[in-house]
C-alpha cells in the first residue's frame, strides 16, 4: 500500500513537472504574442473570456492564469469587471486537459507519445535558433507531462485486481445528494491540496479510467475542484492590494454560483450529458467522454449566464473587500511578493513595464514641482516641498520594488530576449531614480534660496525656464518610448535635446562664472551653478534611457 502510493506521488510530482517546463516553453516561444493579447485582450466582454481562455488553454493551468489576473488587477493593468471575464474564461480553457487527456491518454500507450516528444525536444535544444529551442523545451514538458500521467495510470490498481484497497470509495457511492456532496467536498480538498485544478483532472480521470469511481461521482469531483480552485486565487492576493483581493472574490463568486446553480439539477444535467454523449456514462471507455462534456457544457452554460451580471459581481466583490487608507502609504503603490507571483515571467514584464512608466511619469511631476517652487518666491509652498519629498520617497520604494519584480521575473525561464529587455529595464529604473534624485535636490536648492536670501539677477528666472523646457520636453519624450518601440530617429531626436541642453548650460554658466567676479554675488552664483549641473545631469540621464531602450529588439 504504501509502495503505492509513494509511486502515485511520484507520478502527479512528475505530471506536474511536465506541465511545468511545456508552459514556460510556450511562453518563451509565444510570449510576446501572448503579451500582446494581454494589451488587447478587454475591449468587451467575449474578448476577455476568448483571451481567458486561450492563455488557459496554453499554459494549461487555471490556477495560473487567475493568479496572473490577480497580479495584473492589482497593478491596474485590469480593471475589477475586465478581470471578471477573463476569470470566466479561464475556466473554460481549464477543461482543454480533459478534453485532451480523454482523447489521448488512455486510447493507446502513453508511452508511444512520451519518448518520441521527449527525444525530439532534446535535439531541438540544441539548435541555434531561439524559437526551436524553446519549441523543443515545450515539447519535452508535454513528453514528460504524460510520462506522468503513463506512470499514474500504472500506479493505481486496477478495481477488479484490487477491489478492497480503494474500498471507501464504494462506500461513499450510491447515496444519491449525500454521495455528490461528500464527492464535492473531496474534490475541493484535493485541489487545495494539490494547488492545481489540471492536477486534480488527472487524477479524477485515472479513478475514473481504472474503474474506482463512476461518472456521476466524479461529475460531482469536478464541481469541488472548481470551488477549491479559487484558493490559490484568494491565497495570491493576501498580500496584495485592494482591487487584487477583490478579483480573488469575484473568482470565488463565479465559481460558488456556478456549482450552486448546478447542484440543484445535478442529476437532471448529468442525465442530459449521458444522453448527448455517444456510448455509455460508466463504461470506463466513454465515461471520460462524458466527464470532458460535462466539465465543458457547465462552464460554457456558467459563463453565459453570468456575463450578463459582471457588474453585479464587481459589486459584491468591492463589498466583500472594503477599501482601506493607510495614513503615509501609497494606495496605488504595488507590494510586489515573490512567494505569491506566478510562475509566468514572460508574461509579468508587461506589469514591470507599466510601474516603469508610472515611476518615469513621477519624475516628470517632480521636475514640474521644482519649477513651480522656484517661481514662486512670495509664495509659501512648504506642504508642496513635503509632497515632492514624499514624492522622491515613493520613488525609491518603487525603483525597489520593481528591480526585485524583474529580478523573480527573471529566476522564471525566460528567453534570450527577454533577459536582454529585463536587462534594459533594469537600467532604466537605475536612470529614473537618479532623474529623481536630481529633481528632490532642485527642490532643495530652490528652498535654500529662498532661506539664505540668495539674489540673482531678474533675467535668470527666464533663463531657468527656458532652461528647463527642452528638458521637460525631452521627459515627455522617453515616457512616450517607453510605449513603443525606440528607433534610429528617435535616437537622432534624443541627441538633439542632449546636445541642446549642453549648450544652454555652458552658455549659462559662462554667464555665472562672469557675474562671480564681484565676491558678493559668490554663494549666489555657486547655488545657481548647482542648479543648471543638476539640470543638465537630467538631460544626459534621459539620453541613457533613449539609448537604453534602442538595445530592446
Amino acid at each position: 500500500m504504501l509502495t503505492t502510493l509513494f509511486a502515485i506521488f511520484g507520478s502527479l510530482g512528475l505530471f506536474l513537472y511536465g506541465m511545468k517546463v511545456m508552459s514556460e516553453g510556450l511562453q518563451k516561444v509565444s510570449g510576446e504574442g501572448l503579451r500582446a493579447l494581454i494589451a488587447n485582450m478587454t475591449r468587451n466582454r467575449l474578448s476577455g473570456i476568448v483571451s481567458g481562455t486561450l492563455i488557459t488553454t496554453l499554459v494549461q493551468s487555471s490556477s495560473a492564469t487567475t493568479v496572473m489576473i490577480v497580479s495584473f488587477v492589482n497593478a491596474k493593468l485590469l480593471t475589477l469587471r475586465e478581470s471578471i471575464s477573463m476569470i470566466m474564461g479561464a475556466n473554460l480553457g481549464t477543461t482543454s486537459t480533459f478534453w485532451v487527456v480523454a482523447t489521448l491518454g488512455f486510447t493507446f500507450s502513453l508511452s508511444s507519445i512520451a519518448l518520441p516528444c521527449v527525444g525530439i525536444g532534446v535535439a531541438m535544444i540544441f539548435f541555434r535558433t531561439p524559437k526551436v529551442r524553446n519549441g523543443g523545451e515545450a515539447l519535452i514538458g508535454f513528453g514528460i507531462l504524460f510520462l506522468g500521467l503513463n506512470f499514474l495510470k500504472n500506479s493505481v490498481p486496477d478495481v477488479k485486481v484490487n477491489p478492497e484497497l480503494f474500498s471507501f470509495l464504494a462506500d461513499w457511492s450510491g447515496h444519491g445528494m449525500n454521495s455528490v456532496a461528500i464527492f464535492f467536498v473531496f474534490g475541493a480538498i484535493l485541489t487545495v491540496i494539490v494547488q492545481s485544478s489540471s492536477v486534480a483532472g488527472a487524477i479524477t480521470l485515472t479513478l475514473v479510467a481504472k474503474g474506482w469511481i463512476g461518472y456521476e461521482d466524479a461529475a460531482a469531483i469536478v464541481l469541488g475542484e472548481n470551488v477549491g480552485t479559487t484558493i490559490t486565487a484568494n491565497l495570491a492576493a493576501m498580500t496584495g492590494g485592494v482591487e487584487a483581493k477583490r478579483a480573488a472574490r469575484a473568482h470565488f463568486l463565479l465559481n460558488i454560483i456556478g456549482v450552486c446553480w448546478m447542484l440543484c439539477i445535478f442529476g437532471f444535467f448529468s442525465n442530459f450529458i449521458d444522453q448527448i454523449t455517444p456510448g455509455a456514462a460508466n463504461d470506463p471507455a466513454h465515461t471520460l467522454y462524458h466527464l470532458a462534456a460535462f466539465h465543458s457544457l457547465f462552464n460554457l452554460i456558467n459563463i453565459f449566464i453570468l456575463s450578463w451580471f459582471i457588474p453585479q459581481l464587481a459589486y459584491l466583490a468591492t463589498k466583500m473587500v472594503r477599501d482601506k487608507t493607510v495614513q503615509g502609504l501609497d494606495d496605488a503603490h504595488i507590494q510586489y511578493q515573490a512567494p505569491n507571483l506566478p510562475q509566468t515571467g514572460e508574461i509579468n514584464l508587461a506589469e514591470a513595464q507599466r510601474e516603469m512608466k508610472r515611476m518615469a511619469e513621477l519624475t516628470r511631476e517632480m521636475f514640474t514641482g521644482f519649477n513651480e517652487v522656484y517661481e514662486s518666491p512670495d509664495t509659501d509652498l512648504s506642504s508642496r516641498i513635503q509632497e515632492l519629498k514624499a514624492m522622491e520617497e515613493r520613488s525609491d520604494r518603487l525603483a525597489f520594488d520593481i528591480t526585485q519584480y524583474l529580478i523573480y521575473c527573471a529566476s522564471s525561464e525566460l528567453s534570450r530576449e527577454r533577459l536582454n529587455e529585463v536587462t534594459v529595464m533594469l537600467r532604466v529604473i537605475s536612470e529614473l531614480e537618479e532623474i529623481c534624485d536630481n529633481a528632490l535636490d532642485l527642490v532643495k536648492l530652490a528652498k535654500r534660496k529662498y532661506q539664505k536670501k540668495r539674489v540673482l539677477p531678474v533675467e535668470t528666472q527666464a533663463a531657468i525656464r527656458n532652461f528647463s523646457m527642452p528638458v521637460d520636453q525631452f521627459m515627455n519624450f522617453y515616457i512616450q518610448c517607453l510605449s513603443r518601440k525606440v528607433t534610429a530617429a528617435d535616437i537622432e531626436t534624443a541627441m538633439h535635446l542632449e546636445e541642446t541642453i549642453d549648450a544652454s548650460r555652458k552658455k549659462l554658466r559662462r554667464e555665472a562664472v562672469r557675474r562671480m567676479n564681484d565676491p558678493a554675488n559668490i554663494k549666489s552664483e555657486m547655488l545657481y551653478i548647482d542648479i543648471l549641473n543638476n539640470i543638465e545631469s537630467i538631460g544626459d540621464h534621459s539620453l541613457n534611457i533613449l539609448k537604453f531602450l534602442s538595445q530592446i529588439d
